[in-house]
């Protein structure tokens, strides 16, 4: 077997075992012990992170940050590759923060110097723009540990509707929407699947209750949050309010579209929310029409009085 090609399976066979003695990938190969030790030392400097072990119980180990075999890639995938890792710039805050600026530097740097170019001209004329948000959300990473591997975790939590808490959480899904990342996650404190803004999280540990079996829940098959306290919120959209409405992920399962393009919502929410979707319809402006619930539209007409006293004539 030529050396490039036995360098390459023996840096996927290490990834594989992550625990080995020479002795056994010698025997598999079918080369000498010497050769092995050759063979490793190149992987070594190559960047796989191997560990010896002496004793006789001793060997190698891949540390727990392996180093994948090489991929080839067209011109037009480096490129891809390239702008998708680029888009990610504009959070600030990623659960892969600095890896991916290292695989945004990796890419770039072994591209050949036509292509580099390319990338450089592309960039003054594509991107992936979305909201750049002052609040950071240092606990990403953890969220997503806990998320993967269905952990709990004990979380200190700001809201609006109820200040600072801490309560216990076990991790579903992350996501990104309009400059914010949001956890999706099961709430002991109340018995049931929440969504979390985690910009707002001040702190991530872990928990001590016991685990759930979660792992049936996806992104794209979430649970129903079930409301607190429910009230019904009905209003009716103009074809501009549906499709501003249709971006928001909250709430476009919510809507019935008709086929003018215009919309309704009639769906059950939290009394607490009361504040959010206050500012939400203000937004919304003339092209939504609210029906309910009264204390909604008290609380719009309320906000709207005090806005107007920003506009007095002194």
């Amino acid at each position: 077997m030529p050396k490039s090609k036995r360098l390459m399976e023996l840096m996927m066979t290490v990834n594989r075992k992550r625990r080995f003695k020479v002795g056994e990938l010698a025997d598999e190969f079918n080369v000498s012990t010497r050769t092995i030790l050759r063979d490793l030392q190149e992987l070594s400097e190559l960047g796989v992170p191997l560990y010896s072990e002496v004793g006789p119980h001793g060997g190698y180990q891949v540390l727990r940050e392996r180093v994948l075999p090489p991929i080839a890639f067209t011109e037009g995938e480096a490129v891809a590759m390239f702008f998708a890792v680029h888009a990610l710039r504009h959070y600030s805050s990623l659960p892969f923060d600095a890896e991916s600026a290292s695989a945004l530097s990796k890419f770039y740097l072994h591209m050949p110097g036509d292509i580099r170019d390319q990338i450089d001209r592309m960039k003054e004329r594509v991107d992936f723009v979305s909201p750049t948000r002052r609040g950071d959300a240092p606990h990403l990473s953890v969220l997503l540990d806990a998320a993967v591997h269905q952990k709990v975790l004990t979380i200190t939590y700001e809201s609006k509707s109820e200040g600072t808490t801490s309560r216990q959480v076990q991790p579903v899904s992350l996501y990104a929407h309009n400059g914010f990342w949001y956890c999706t996650a099961y709430c002991f404190l109340r018995e049931g699947i929440r969504v979390f803004r985690c910009d707002r999280i001040r702190d991530a540990s872990p928990g001590s209750a016991e685990p759930l079996k979660l792992s049936d829940i996806r992104l794209s098959r979430q649970e129903v949050v079930l409301p607190t306290d429910p009230v019904r919120l009905q209003a009716k959209l103009t074809r501009i309010g549906t499709q501003r409405c249709e971006s928001e992920l909250w709430l476009s399962p919510h809507l019935h579209v008709r086929e003018d393009g215009t919309a309704e919502i009639d769906v059950e929410v939290s009394r607490s929310e009361i504040p959010f979707y206050t500012e939400f319809f203000i937004s919304l402006g003339k092209e939504a029409a609210l029906i309910g619930p009264r204390e909604l539209k008290a609380a719009i007409r309320k906000h709207l009085a005090e806005l107007l006293e920003n506009y007095q004539e002194g």
